[in-house]
């Protein structure tokens, strides 16, 4: 099993690469932040005194504790796409005799061998940035000058572990579906998706969305003098918001198309949901993509949660950046108007640091999926092909497919970003309406779209190519 386990990642190396810079990512995270506490630990308490703030422990818990949740997000994120990208596999494999068991033992297999594979680079890279880290903290005061980074292997090994286990407990559940079902059925369904989303599903989502309410609720009513706590609870808060998405996301993708496209497929039959978008988007649609509406409206419904699996992480990168940019403008502003130093230079470095680590992690992520949803559609735009399909058309439809993907992705996102920002203003400066950096937003729009449509046109590209008949028979990936 360890041998077919290997083989399929060499024959599906793109299917692991995301799994391995999430994993790396996760590892480095966990190691820098563990380092940080390891340091502070060590520390004399001389040492520790001499600080200036809430401290090392402090500093790093509060700045941690998001970005190792968003890091392990990403990680289940891109195992899931990893996975996906095996279903035909590995319903083959269960209709030669592969037994459930066997099926499972195989993708733990592959997570443990790219966890181990990425696990010392994933290492020297947080043991480098928590060294960095803590020197620039101990330049703004925010650290002693007598504290040092330990050379213990407990942080990497927390590390690892921690990487272990989420990713065993994710591939799990991942590999669930595929192991319980008749091996006829197996392979089958590889090539279909689930006709309803399911009730634990729905429930989980629910829970999320009150959970994340419960958060902001909590923020806003935090004192302005306890600006750090109204800001972790507002950024949690988002966080948990855009989990809620995530797993309401194929019902909400049926529910638009319901409600948004019949009007539009009444009017202009045929047109579908390049219609739909167009009824959105407007003339740039329109003008992307004439003639290929049919195909990407048989997408819309036949796919909400291949739709859904493509919106969410552009609205994790524009909420989790929206939320901490409204934040850290917001609380700037409330300093100014007020007597009392609600924040401070450090305060705002910290959150731009801060800032640029979880739009990274969303940027990965945003990179993944849409490269793995794009990838995955080679059967799919070859069987189009050989019934009359033209390249060019398939890419005026992918463009089409891009620019709504951006478009959903940014309104979701900025909705989960304005609640947060509104909520966190609320404590800070008395007020529901956050101050709103205009050109920085912008900029945040321009950096999903870049992600976004050059991602899925270059993955497309290569999904187009090949000879159809082949590609349709599975003899090339």
């Amino acid at each position: 099993m360890t041998s077919l386990a290997l083989g399929q990642m060499r024959r599906r190396p793109a299917a692991f690469l995301g799994l391995a810079v999430a994993l790396f990512l996760a590892i480095a995270t966990v190691t820098l932040f563990g380092s940080l506490f390891a340091a502070d630990v060590t520390s004399p308490t001389a040492a520790r005194k001499a600080a200036d703030g809430p401290g090392l422990m402090a500093i790093a818990g509060a700045f941690g504790e998001i970005a190792v949740l968003v890091a392990f997000f990403v990680v289940v994120n891109a195992l899931g796409f990893a996975l996906r990208q095996q279903h035909r596999e590995l319903a083959l494999l269960r209709t030669i005799a592969a037994t459930p068991r066997q099926a499972r033992r195989l993708v733990r297999g592959q997570v443990i061998v790219t966890t181990l594979l990425v696990a010392a680079p994933g290492w020297a890279a947080g043991a480098v940035a928590a060294r960095s880290l803590l020197a620039e903290l101990r330049r703004r005061g925010m650290a002693g000058p007598g504290v040092r980074v330990p050379g213990t292997p407990v942080p990497m090994l927390v590390a690892l572990a921690a990487a272990l286990a989420v990713g065993l407990a994710a591939s799990a559940v991942a590999a669930r579906r595929i192991s319980r079902i008749p091996p006829a059925a197996a392979l089958t369904a590889s090539s279909t998706e689930h006709g309803r989303t399911g009730a634990p599903r729905l429930l989980a989502g629910i829970g999320a969305l009150v959970g994340g309410g419960l958060l902001l609720r909590l923020a806003a009513t935090r004192p302005a003098e306890r600006s750090d706590e109204a800001g972790q609870a507002a950024l949690l808060g988002s966080l948990v918001l855009l989990i809620a998405v995530a797993l309401a996301g194929p019902l909400a993708a049926r529910v638009v198309a319901a409600v948004l496209g019949a009007p539009v497929r009444a009017l202009a039959p045929g047109a579908g949901w390049l219609a739909d978008a167009a009824a959105v988007l407007g003339a740039p649609v329109r003008a992307l993509a004439p003639g290929a509406g049919w195909l990407a409206d048989a997408n819309l419904r036949g796919y909400a949660r291949r739709l859904s699996s493509a919106v969410v992480p552009v609205a994790l990168l524009v909420g989790l950046s929206g939320t901490m940019l409204l934040m850290t403008h917001t609380a700037g502003r409330a300093a100014g108007a007020t007597a009392t130093t609600v924040t401070s230079a450090t305060d705002t470095w910290l959150r731009q640091a801060e800032l640029a680590l979880l739009a990274c992690f969303a940027a990965v992520s945003t990179v993944n999926t849409l490269v793995a949803v794009t990838a995955e559609r080679r059967r799919e735009f070859a069987l189009l092909r050989l019934v009359g399909a033209t390249r060019p058309q398939l890419l005026r439809m992918l463009t089409a497919e891009a620019v709504l993907i951006t478009a959903v992705g940014v309104l979701l996102g900025a909705a989960v970003a304005g609640a947060a920002a509104a909520a966190f203003s609320s404590a800070v400066a008395g007020s529901a309406v956050p101050s709103v950096p205009v050109a920085g937003c912008w900029w945040i729009v321009a950096g999903a779209a870049a992600l976004t449509v050059p991602g899925i046109l270059v993955t497309g590209l290569r999904a187009v190519r090949g000879p159809a008949a082949e590609l349709v028979g599975g003899g090339r990936d």
